[in-house]
């Protein structure tokens, strides 16, 4: 399992660097610090369960962010422009 975090942390490593070079520095350093946070985890040895469980919070947090930023933040009819 810890090495299934260090495969996360090198995809979001690369999404981090297709943020930076398409110029979108934000969407960059949001993905820099998941991969960091990928990467420190990988390193906890802690149990495959427990790392489940991180893992699960994280997509529910994903998923609240998500849909709070697409459902109040963004204009209707905006086009994502």
């Amino acid at each position: 399992m810890p090495r299934m975090y260090r495969v996360l942390a090198f995809w979001t490593g690369i999404f981090s660097l297709m943020g930076f070079v398409g110029g979108m520095p934000v969407l960059g350093l949001l993905f820099l610090g998941q991969a960091g946070m990928f990467f420190a985890l990988s390193y906890l040895n802690l149990t495959e369960r427990t790392y489940l469980y991180i893992f699960g919070v994280y997509l529910t947090l994903f998923m609240v962010g998500f849909s709070y930023w697409s459902v109040f933040m963004m204009a209707p009819g905006s086009g994502g422009h």
